[in-house]
């Protein structure tokens, strides 16, 4: 077994650090009822989807990989900040709270928008490369 690398758990805990003060920032500007739109979970969602679409794009065309900038990036900030189960927690919520349509609503539009936001974001990420 190798040991972790001591720059990249810094690089993954300095990211997870701005990821989640975002997240937190994000969840008590805009509280929801289970009987509303979850603004912050899907916000937080798409971007996270955004910015690992584009820095990904960028990090994963260099080589050799700048691993400790994939750490942040990846693992870090959006690990901190995106939460698939913080989505499926308030789905079960509108289900439990006989809010089907908007349950069904947010459930296809959130995947559909995040798979759509991280095409698009390493879309632009691979036209950057291109023009440098």
């Amino acid at each position: 077994m190798t040991r972790p690398d001591p720059r990249e758990l810094l690089a993954i805990f300095a990211g997870g650090f701005v990821g989640a003060i975002a997240r937190v920032a994000l969840s008590e500007s805009l509280p929801a009822d289970p009987g509303q739109w979850p603004w912050a979970t899907f916000a937080a969602n798409i971007a996270g989807a955004l910015v690992l679409g584009y820095f990904g794009a960028l990090l994963h065309e260099r080589r050799p990989i700048p691993s400790t900038r994939l750490r942040f990036v990846g693992t870090g900030l959006c690990g901190a900040l995106t939460t698939f189960s913080a989505m499926q927690l308030e789905i079960l919520r509108m289900l439990d709270g006989a809010h089907y349509a908007l349950a069904a609503a947010y459930a296809l539009i959130g995947i559909g928008a995040g798979v759509a936001a991280v095409a698009l974001a390493t879309s632009a990420g691979r036209r950057v490369l291109k023009t440098t």
